[in-house]
């Protein structure tokens, strides 16, 4: 254990600073300083309030993730963080940060790809993925189904959402029936109390023409939001729960129907399921009986692990490095629109070497340890 890489990870694509230390496949530490309370009144993430948060819980985070990992910074083998997709200015403040470490420690530096890590973190429960591996992403800003025959180089899309997330539909629902933000938890919550057979919501692209592994929520959302108004226009009570109880089921109808047919399409055995809506209770549910039924091994990480988090970008930094892929340049850049086709990215290190990068180098070094 002790020649596997140890890799630090930083994860700040939205509205959570995450902070993680992987050595190879074995989760040292996980820390997470969250500004959704800060976001929680405007029903949203906004992003100059996460970028600053950022700003303000970088530093007190890193250095919470190496006491828990009973490491220090010099111990470290290279330095993982989220280059994209994702909010800007959220990135960039992670971005800059992974470089100013990796670079005062002379370390090397991993731009990775937050959809990519969303997949690899399942290693730090379940061990390596099985190659190739498919893949449900579902959060706030993404539903994708993804082949990746090797999470470091090649990750394929199969399909995705062509309006709203499944993450979205969740918070806009949330809000439609005054729930508040996020939407996810507690419509998860009040849907276990509802009947998800009480109305027949729409499930989104399932014709017989239809793509077959894209999503679409957004018809959903309409229907849900056109009931509900319907309702209060006649004077009537709102059944919330049963309401949330259908709107969830559709969702996660049409996620696990699709992502199975994809794994029987492509011959695959095994299923992983990421991304912060993973956590849903009913979705895990009915995932393992779809799965079980068609002969398909589920791998689900913990709910904490499904979250945006920096252990996810350590695993998938760690893969990096076991797997001798090339580090970053100290210009990376965040790009917020980064495709999941491309789980890193490498650089050119014509110029890592030249006089006044050694020279400030030594400077840096000096600084960060006194």
């Amino acid at each position: 254990m002790a020649d596997e890489p140890l890799v630090l990870g930083i994860e700040t694509s939205c509205d959570e600073t995450g902070v993680g230390i992987v050595r190879g496949t074995t989760l040292l530490a996980n820390a997470v300083a969250s500004s959704v309370d800060d976001h929680a009144r405007f029903g949203g993430v906004v992003p100059e309030i996460a970028s600053r948060a950022h700003l303000e819980a970088m530093v007190p985070t890193i250095e919470r993730a190496l006491k828990e990992a009973g490491v220090t910074a010099r111990d470290l083998d290279g330095v993982a963080v989220t280059a994209g997709p994702g909010l800007a200015g959220a990135l960039l403040v992670g971005v800059s940060a992974a470089k100013a470490y990796a670079y005062a420690l002379g370390k090397p530096l991993y731009g990775v790809n937050h959809l990519a890590s969303h997949i690899c973190v399942d290693q730090l429960e379940h061990g390596p993925l099985p190659e190739p591996t498919m893949a449900l992403l579902v959060s706030g800003g993404h539903s994708s189904l993804l082949l990746a025959p090797d999470i470091t180089s090649d990750v394929r899309p199969m399909g995705a959402t062509i309006d709203d997330a499944a993450g979205e539909a969740f918070d806009k629902i949330a809000r439609v029936l005054n729930l508040g933000f996020p939407g996810g938890p507690v419509i998860d919550r009040l849907a276990k109390e509802g009947d998800p057979a009480a109305i027949a919501f729409p499930r989104g692209l399932t014709g017989p023409r239809d793509p077959a592994y894209d999503f679409s929520f957004s018809g959903l959302k309409t229907a849900v939001a056109r009931w509900v108004e319907a309702r209060r226009n006649a004077g009537e009570d709102v059944p919330v729960r049963d309401v949330a109880a259908s709107f969830q089921e559709a969702v996660v109808d049409v996620l696990t129907r699709k992502a199975v047919r994809a794994c029987k399409d492509q011959g695959v055995d095994h299923l992983m399921i990421g991304g912060g809506v993973a956590a849903n209770s009913r979705l895990r549910a009915l995932a393992q009986e779809r799965c079980e039924r068609a002969g398909i091994r589920l791998r689900v990480p913990r709910p904490g692990l499904c979250t945006d988090n920096g252990a996810m970008v350590a695993a998938l930094g760690a893969e990096m490095v076991a797997r001798n892929r090339p580090a970053s340049d100290l210009g990376l850049s965040a790009d917020s629109s980064l495709p999941v086709t491309d789980p890193h990215v490498p650089g050119d290190h014509s110029h890592a070497h030249d006089h006044d990068h050694d020279h400030l180098h030594e400077l840096s070094k000096e600084n960060l340890y006194s």
